[in-house]
């Protein structure tokens, strides 16, 4: 099991937090996805925001979150936007 740490994007600030909401390896954040993971963090830390919701996509993809496809930013900032309602 590879370390959260590890990832791009994720530093140690993040995997602290992703481990306290039950997300404690690579794999487990793999497992369930951006949004999932975003939605676990957003109610138990309020004030993340975009810029985390593309890191955690980028860590997944494996790769820094400002070269993730547009597509998919639009994507996520949809989905972010949706949260806000």
């Amino acid at each position: 099991m590879a370390e959260l740490a590890s990832m791009m994007n994720i530093g140690r600030e993040m995997a602290k937090k992703l481990g306290s909401v039950g997300i404690n390896t690579a794999e487990e954040l793999v497992g369930s996805g951006a949004e999932q993971a975003f939605l676990k963090l957003k109610e138990k830390y309020p004030n993340v925001c975009l810029v985390h919701l593309y890191a955690l996509e980028g860590a997944i993809c494996n790769m820094e979150c400002n070269s993730l496809p547009e597509s998919r930013k639009k994507e996520l900032k949809e989905f972010s936007d949706y949260l806000k309602k």
